[in-house]
């Protein structure tokens, strides 16, 4: 998927910049979602460049507002943010003890909108808890 990176971009009519080609790969390859300075530390480390974080947020914003990338809002009331490459109809479930995120299928959105009077334009859920691995490891809870 990474060689394919500069073509979503263009699909998305954003220009291709070596920053979001980071910000990609590194979301790509992360196995937990990332806060802000988390990816502008690694774009830094891997790139060798500088990258401001204002930068970082307005690219993190930009490709979740195409879909790319999620976004959640953590009890710390910090946004991070982590790819989906899932296209189809899905919400997550987001670890708060090892910070994996997992796809939610069967979330009953489509049957609570049939309930409801009026047409739905955005549907929103987010579950955060603790996965079974750390349940059954007593992991601590990080919140």
């Amino acid at each position: 998927m990474p060689g394919d990176f500069p073509q979503l971009l263009k699909s998305l009519q954003l220009k291709v910049t070596p920053q979001r080609l980071a910000i990609l790969e590194i979301m790509r390859t992360a196995q937990t979602y990332l806060s802000p300075e988390e990816v502008q530390n690694q774009v830094q480390q891997r790139a060798g460049r500088k990258a401001g974080l204002p930068t970082i947020y307005r690219n993190l914003e930009e490709l979740s507002a195409q879909g790319v990338i999620s976004k959640i809002l953590h009890p710390n009331r910090q946004l991070y943010y982590y790819f989906c490459a899932n296209r189809e109809h899905h919400h997550h479930f987001v670890c708060l003890a090892c910070r994996t995120v997992q796809d939610i299928h069967d979330c009953g959105c489509a049957e609570l909108a049939s309930k409801i009077d009026g047409q739905v334009e955005l549907q929103i859920m987010q579950a955060l808890g603790t996965c079974r691995r750390c349940v059954s490891s007593n992991a601590a809870r990080v919140v």
